[in-house]
């Protein structure tokens, strides 16, 4: 089968295009099926790709239902149900609508014997009472937050953590601003059982993604704008702050679980802004702009059993601006957690929105540019990504130690290049905390590799770094680093959000 379209290849992954037909093995590492795309800037479809008479598959929702069959929730306003997607040729897949009539749906979560999925204005729970395969049912399960005409005004999910509580997140109203006095605009919220919401944290601008960890512990991503100087991921918590005030007022509201107990410290650097602001909780992981992407989207826990690589226990980041994936590894440094990002998918043809594995180990990644651009050339779709062959060498973790940080990589490391400490450069650097869009790196700093030590199965270095510096984000390049078969990283960079350095004992 001829490529319809080749992308250039950025990584693990290279995504290939096909028209139709059997899937593309592409190296190194992950091979990728087009399901179904619609080129940009038109709003016509593509006749190669079109099913039917055409789905607009502006993905905003992803659930697998199995056992082939995924359920996707389109920006628009409908839920479409897509069988035979474990196949090998997009001609054999069918498209089934389950839903419609829904006011920006942006979640997608299956529920008993229905899905709930977050609108502008309410949860909904969709149910198919009479077995003929579309929804005639739909209740409201949840609502209470306050909702504007301003187009910003998203808000997302469902996603459920660990203890079965259901998470709600919701922007704020951009360009009028007057209208996030009113609760709860940019906050995350519980839905309970009655209908109603508890508001649960504040401090959020643009939410647009949530994904508990195997611990069963919730996180979502920011966007980088008003109050946010980068891309941050948080640990979803009640009664914290993040970085975004301007929907604060609502602390004044009856049921609200903070209160400010000083002035929001703008102006600051973000390390001294965290430490003088008790309630205001440090970022897990900052995405630093641009080397990382710049609007972050979905969260996916990769629990494949190693189907999916090396990697069980980190977390997927949908990228929509850069149109990629970026990976996350988490560690808790004095109960909080922290950790690095790495980059690891790119080139996929539109901004990536949401992600879901099926049974199988592949990823589904859904995507929609909604009018905005992106790296990609198309305005919408579904793309499978799945393993095929031999992975490139990378860095597996990084991890923080109280007189430096530990390598892991996926393979073992040539035992020369990984002790000199010249294979490695190390920086750090904070952000301004500030209403301004964003912030450029401040207060940077160089820091000297003392010594490198590997370990005995060369899986692992032991780097000793000069002038750890808490609430800083560390950059490192190892462009001198090879595996044993001498290898060269594809990925030699990597960025960790050191808010605690860890106490000499648990080194």
């Amino acid at each position: 089968m001829t490529p319809h379209r080749s992308f250039s290849r950025l990584g693990a992954v290279v995504l290939l295009l096909l028209s139709a037909g059997p899937l593309a093995a592409i190296e190194p590492g992950y091979e990728a099926l087009d399901i179904y795309t619609a080129l940009s800037p038109s709003s016509s479809r593509d006749t190669t790709w079109k099913p039917g008479d055409g789905v607009t598959l502006e993905v905003s929702g992803l659930a697998w239902i199995g056992p082939d069959r995924i359920a996707v929730a389109v920006r628009k306003g409908e839920v479409w149900f897509i069988d035979g997607v474990l196949g090998e040729d997009p001609k054999q897949m069918t498209y089934h609508r389950f839903a419609s009539g829904l006011h920006e749906p942006l979640g997608l979560l299956p529920d008993g014997d229905g899905f709930l999925v977050v609108q502008r204005t309410e949860m909904t729970r969709l149910r198919d009472t009479d077995g003929d395969g579309i929804a005639d049912e739909y209740l409201t399960a949840a609502r209470g937050w306050n909702v504007s005409g301003n187009y910003h005004g998203y808000a997302y999910g469902p996603e459920r953590d660990g203890s079965g509580r259901l998470w709600i997140t919701t922007n704020v109203d951009m360009g009028d601003r007057a209208n996030n006095a009113a609760p709860w605009h940019g906050w995350a919220l519980t839905a309970n059982a009655d209908g109603t919401v508890t508001p649960m944290a504040a401090g959020l601008r643009s939410p647009c993604g949530m994904g508990a960890n195997l611990a069963g512990d919730l996180f979502v991503t920011d966007q980088q704008g008003t109050w946010v100087a980068a891309t941050p991921i948080h640990h979803l918590r009640r009664g914290v702050f993040y970085t975004n005030p301007e929907g604060i007022a609502a602390q004044e509201a009856p049921g609200s679980p903070l209160r400010l107990s000083a002035p929001v410290p703008e102006g600051k650097t973000y390390a001294e802004a965290v430490r003088a602001l008790p309630e205001m909780a440090p970022a897990a992981v900052w995405l630093p702009y641009n080397k990382m992407g710049r609007s972050a989207t979905d969260i996916q826990v990769i629990d494949q059993a190693g189907k999916f690589g090396p990697f069980d226990g980190q977390l997927l980041v949908g990228e929509f601006t850069n149109a990629a994936v970026s990976r996350v590894f988490l560690e808790k440094v004095g109960g909080e957690y922290q950790g690095a990002c790495f980059p690891f998918l790119s080139g996929f043809p539109a901004a990536v929105v949401r992600l879901a594995f099926a049974p199988d180990g592949s990823l589904f990644v859904g995507m929609t540019n909604r009018g905005w651009s992106s790296l990609g050339n198309r305005s919408y779709g579904l793309v499978r990504v799945r393993r095929a062959g031999d992975l490139a060498f990378a860095i597996r973790e990084m991890r923080a130690k109280s007189d430096g940080f530990e390598l892991v990589f996926t393979e073992p490391v040539d035992a020369a290049a990984a002790t000199d400490p010249a294979s490695y450069a190390i920086s750090s650097h904070t952000y301004l905390y500030s209403g301004a869009y964003g912030s450029e790196e401040i207060d940077p700093a160089d820091h000297a590799v003392e010594s490198a030590t590997v370990s005995t199965d060369g899986l692992s270095v032991r780097l000793k770094v000069a002038g750890l510096r808490e609430l800083h984000v560390f950059s490192l390049k190892a462009a001198g680093i090879r595996s044993r078969k001498s290898q060269p990283l594809l990925y030699p960079d990597a960025y960790y959000t050191l808010n605690r350095i860890p106490a000499a004992s648990g080194s």
